[in-house]
């Protein structure tokens, strides 16, 4: 009932209109900084090759356009050989302006960082090191650097040494940071579209009851002109007729329909399947969990009275339910669920007596795809068989869109086990429904206390 469903990364796809105008503003960049420095400040330079080496990259663009519609995507190794041709071009013009003393050379770092935001760690690490490999090149063979004829420039070899220092290491650590932003915000992404088809399901799911009722409401009607129909060409039937059995066949089966129907169509449907006390839907999360080996005591309040009655919320009912499918999973023999309400405030307490939060993720629990589970398989089918943290994100998530606020710790010793604590205001809690025919707006990132 809370399974989690598989999560499909998106490909690493690069979208080539995006390469190609970045490409074409480093042309114009490099076109520009070129002329500059020949006929504006006058400095010697191989001019006509350096026109030439920004003269390939523009026709390598122009080859792109032609060859690729504006919508195309490049595999992540058709990209990769694409920044390598940049850090190459670069490289080839840095040759002939000075090496590393260009005041430019720290440009070898750009192919890298947009690897680092789009393609796998395997080629951003290609692309890194053929960058360093070619700063490495341009300390010991390049041109001379573009300056005054009357005055010889150069630089102290120790102060080179530094320069080519920085862009390795600038490289590596800026590289390794932006991946790791990157990364971050790709999960954070695969999870929030993960937790917006939960929701869309068990919505989905709630329909589907309001949906039963009125098709039980609607069938009743043809199911009673059945039922005559049959009893009249019962009665026109001449006594040891062969065809006498099947009409009477059909008048008990037509009559075995309408009693299914009206059990259904007794039930209260405008409360029964839009608002529900809170104790209904702790049961309602708890009842697929019984009978597992784990014994669930829920524990309500003396004052049932003023029991808070609150929306079939899906976002609630899936959250419930997946915290504790969590709890079970950990606990060894119990789990204890204690609901408390007041008249400002609803609370639900699950608590276990597992092992608790794990402490290297203590801080993290509730980020997507954190999780303390021991990897490998289960022998289950989905992508939360290998514990990726997902549900529990997910369940927080929808938890507090619901208005709700997660307390985790683990129990004070000598108990052992770890407590999830979920609170709403009570005007939250028993908030009217959305009308069933809504479609659920698009979820914004939360955000975590740790």
């Amino acid at each position: 009932m809370f399974g989690l469903p598989r999560v499909y990364h998106r490909p690493r796809n690069v979208r080539l209109d995006t390469l190609v105008r970045l490409r074409w503003l480093a042309v114009f960049g490099q076109l520009g900084a070129v002329l500059v420095v020949h006929f504006g400040l006058e400095f010697e330079l191989p001019l006509w090759p350096c026109l030439a080496v920004i003269a390939l990259s523009a026709l390598v663009n122009m080859a792109l356009r032609l060859r690729f519609p504006h919508t195309q995507w490049l595999e992540p190794d058709r990209a990769a050989w694409l920044l390598g041709f940049d850090v190459a071009e670069l490289a080839a013009l840095l040759f002939l302006t000075g090496g590393l003393e260009n005041p430019f050379s720290f440009l070898l770092l750009g192919p890298v960082l947009i690897s680092a935001t789009a393609l796998p760690p395997r080629m951003t690490l290609l692309i890194g090191i053929f960058a360093m490999a070619c700063a490495t090149v341009l300390i010991f063979v390049h041109l001379p650097l573009p300056w005054d004829s009357e005055r010889r420039f150069a630089l102290p070899d120790d102060y080179m040494v530094g320069v080519w220092l920085s862009i390795l290491l600038a490289i590596g650590y800026i590289g390794v940071y932006t991946w790791q932003i990157g990364e971050e915000a790709r999960q954070l992404s695969d999870a929030l579209a993960a937790t917006e088809l939960i929701l869309a399901r068990e919505q989905h799911l709630s329909q589907l009851d309001g949906l039963a009722a009125a098709a039980a409401h609607e069938l009743g009607t043809p199911l009673s002109t059945i039922t005559v129909i049959a009893r009249e060409i019962e009665r026109a039937l001449e006594s040891g007729s062969p065809h006498a059995e099947d009409v009477r066949l059909l008048r008990e089966q037509a009559r075995r329909c309408r009693d299914i129907l009206a059990k259904i169509t007794e039930l209260p449907v405008g409360e029964m399947f839009e608002r529900m006390p809170l104790s209904a839907l702790i049961e309602e999360a708890v009842a697929p969990h019984r009978n597992l080996g784990v014994a669930v005591d829920v524990t309500l309040p003396a004052n049932s009275a003023a029991e808070p009655v609150g929306a079939r919320n899906p976002a609630i009912r899936y959250g419930l339910g997946n915290l504790i499918e969590n709890a079970v999973d950990f606990a060894n023999k119990r789990v204890e669920i204690i609901a408390q309400w007041t008249a400002e405030e609803v609370s639900i307490t699950i608590s276990d007596d597992g092992p608790g939060f794990a402490l290297e993720v203590a801080d993290r629990i509730g980020a997507p795809y954190v999780t303390h589970r021991r990897p490998g398989p289960q022998g289950t089918d989905g992508d939360d068989a290998f514990g990726l943290g997902l549900g529990f994100f997910i369940a927080k998530t929808l938890l507090e869109r619901s208005g709700g606020r997660l307390t985790l710790k683990n129990r004070a010793p000598p108990l052992h086990g770890a407590t999830v604590m979920v609170t709403w205001s009570r005007a939250s809690f028993e908030r009217p429904p959305a009308s069933s025919a809504s479609v659920p707006a698009p979820l914004e990132p939360v955000t975590h206390n740790s």
